[in-house]
């Protein structure tokens, strides 16, 4: 009575091994074929890609300094503003720096008249000698003449010493004469009253005190957007300060931290896609390698760590990768320097090289803002020379 149960399920199961069988082998030839489309997608497409995304957006802060000193009476600007190169910022109290420019323009006026008296006591000692060379021509006349009228007796040999002697004054008055002119010539040199030493260095001063003058005034450097203001109203500030700074955000770029193995292939000007966790994947960066740092984030960071130990770990070591960002593309997406990204590069073509081949030929970052047009002063200290200057008298009193 129990064959027939024992018979039906070895029945059964040979009728479910071969359909096991097949799904086995159906599975063995999926599992196949997706490895195979796994390395063959991996060989023509991952591998010359790397990617990661330990990346952050990062950029210049230009920093806003004054170059003197005073009191904050007023902020033009604030945080999140956007600035133009040049565009005033933060203004000082002048009243200090107005009184020491009054202050060099007449100490200016006093120095050119001052050199007027050196001018005039050259030519003053010029005469003095052309009058100390006639006094000794007269006085070596006399004695020539007195020689000739002793020799025939009708002058006293006492007489002809005495002209004699005054020919020896003359002689010395002369001398002294011609010293005095040339200590006074050498203080004035061949120079005009203009072109003095003196004179110069007066105006240097006026020069820098009007400098001073106009530097009350701090100025933005670049134009960018304002973060990090630091000063405040009434606040004394003193030359190299930060007082605030400007993020110029077409300067935006990604630093990308890749690790040691994925630099063998990587080079500067490979292509490079960016996604930020900002816009998603929505927005996507086009940019270009310009540099590969010259060594890990462990070996510059301000407490290097040290292998030399018992217990030593290998860990795998990342080295910052600069990626330069498309200026259309930032323009459209705005960034903030620090934002998470990820990074995907390019490494197909590694033909290119993993240094710069050659120092840079324009600046990477520069200013007009500082420059600043003296043309205004220059007219300035030439009026104040010619004010007191005989020229200038000369022309003043034909004015009137």
């Amino acid at each position: 009575m129990d064959a027939p149960a024992t018979t039906a399920p070895s029945a059964l199961a040979r009728l479910m091994r071969p359909r096991r069988q097949r799904w086995l082998v159906g599975l063995t030839v999926a599992v196949l074929l997706v490895a195979l489309l796994t390395l063959a997608w991996w060989w023509l497409y991952a591998s010359h890609y790397q990617s990661t995304d330990d990346s952050y957006v990062a950029g210049d802060l230009v920093s806003v300094m004054s170059q003197v000193s005073g009191t904050v009476v007023a902020i033009d600007a604030d945080e999140t503003d956007l600035v133009r190169a040049g565009q005033e910022l933060v203004r000082l109290d002048a009243t200090d720096a107005g009184i020491a420019l009054q202050d060099a323009e007449q100490q200016l006026a006093r120095t050119v008249r001052q050199t007027r008296t050196l001018f005039a006591t050259r030519d003053q000692l010029a005469a003095v000698v052309a009058q100390r060379r006639a006094d000794l021509d007269k006085a070596l006349a006399d004695v020539n003449r007195r020689r000739d009228l002793a020799a025939t007796g009708a002058v006293s040999g006492e007489e002809v010493g005495h002209a004699r002697d005054a020919l020896n004054a003359a002689r010395d008055a002369l001398i002294a004469a011609q010293k005095n002119l040339a200590a006074s010539a050498a203080l004035v040199g061949r120079t005009g009253i203009a072109d003095n030493p003196d004179v110069q260095a007066a105006a240097t001063v006026v020069e820098r005190a009007w400098l001073a003058l106009r530097r009350t005034s701090v100025r933005a450097p670049v134009t960018g957007y304002l973060a990090r203001r630091a000063v405040q109203l009434g606040e004394r500030i003193a030359p190299g300060g930060p007082l605030m700074a400007i993020v110029p955000l077409e300067r935006l770029r990604v630093d990308a931290n890749f690790r040691e193995v994925q630099l063998t292939h990587m080079r500067i000007g490979q292509p490079a896609t960016v996604v930020t966790d900002l816009y998603g994947g929505q927005v996507e960066y086009h940019g270009t390698v310009v540099g590969l740092g010259l060594g890990t984030g462990a070996a510059f960071a301000l407490l290097p760590a040290q292998n030399a130990t018992g217990n030593w770990i290998k860990v795998v070591q990342r080295v910052p990768v600069r990626i330069a960002l498309q200026a259309r593309e930032l323009l459209a997406h705005p960034l903030r320097i620090g934002l998470s990204t990820r990074a995907r590069v390019d490494v197909h073509d590694d033909s290119g090289p993993q240094l710069a081949p050659a120092p840079p030929q324009e600046p990477v970052l520069a200013t007009s803002a500082y420059d600043i047009d003296r043309s205004e002063i220059t007219a300035r200290i030439a009026h104040i020379i010619a004010e007191n200057s005989p020229e200038g008298a000369v022309s003043q009193s034909s004015l009137r």
